[in-house]
């Protein structure tokens, strides 16, 4: 998750009409004064101060071919190949949020090479490279916490896989460059970076369902 991702780059699931609050979304630990607006044409969250509100971020709805990568989505059993100490926390993570571990361990293999003190030239932080904005929105209090840092990018993965309705392109490519970058294309963004980085993730996590 590089040098793409904004403020508006934190995407929500996709529901039905609706307006809720932090408070609404089980086992989301996001700050209790955000709203989130949900309608046909944008998904906006706004935090409020007082009477104040102000926009946090807004991702305009547009019709979107997509893809499920599959039957594959979550297999809590699957073995994940990580260093000593982060399988069973990956595992975690992936069992929390619905993700497939191995989707998770491959994202991680790739942003960080396991390191978690890694920290890009744009400010990516962690084993799963998330930008210090992303990580104050996901709860996460310290991003080098390797534990932390693994289940806010597990819970973003979910929330990407949600939102591009499971087509694991588009939500690799947001991952990297933001879900505003996926919409403006339509797909995943010209940008020879993303494009490497979806080839890459997905051969990686493809190669471990063998």
């Amino acid at each position: 998750m590089k040098r793409f991702l904004l403020l508006a780059a934190v995407a929500l699931p996709v529901f039905a009409e609706s307006k809720f609050t932090a408070s609404d979304v089980p086992n989301v630990h996001m700050r209790k004064h955000v709203m989130i607006e949900n309608n046909a044409r944008s998904i906006t969250a706004y935090q409020f101060f007082g009477n104040i509100r102000e926009a946090l971020f807004s991702i305009k709805s547009s019709p979107m071919r997509t893809h499920a990568y599959g039957a594959v989505v979550f297999d809590a059993n699957a073995p994940v190949h990580a260093p000593a100490g982060l399988a069973s926390t990956i595992v975690d993570a992936a069992r929390t949020h619905g993700v497939d571990p191995r989707l998770v361990a491959a994202v991680a293999a790739r942003e960080s090479a396991w390191k978690a003190n890694a920290v890009s030239r744009t400010g990516a932080c962690g084993l799963m490279q998330l930008m210090p904005a992303t990580a104050r929105f996901l709860g996460i209090v310290d991003v080098f916490d390797a534990r932390q840092n693994i289940f806010g990018g597990a819970r973003y993965l979910r929330t990407l896989l949600d939102t591009f309705n499971g087509d694991l392109d588009l939500t690799l490519a947001a991952y990297n460059a933001g879900p505003g970058a996926v919409q403006k294309f339509g797909g995943v963004p010209p940008y020879r970076e993303t494009q490497d980085y979806v080839r890459r993730v997905r051969a990686t996590y493809e190669a471990s369902l063998r």
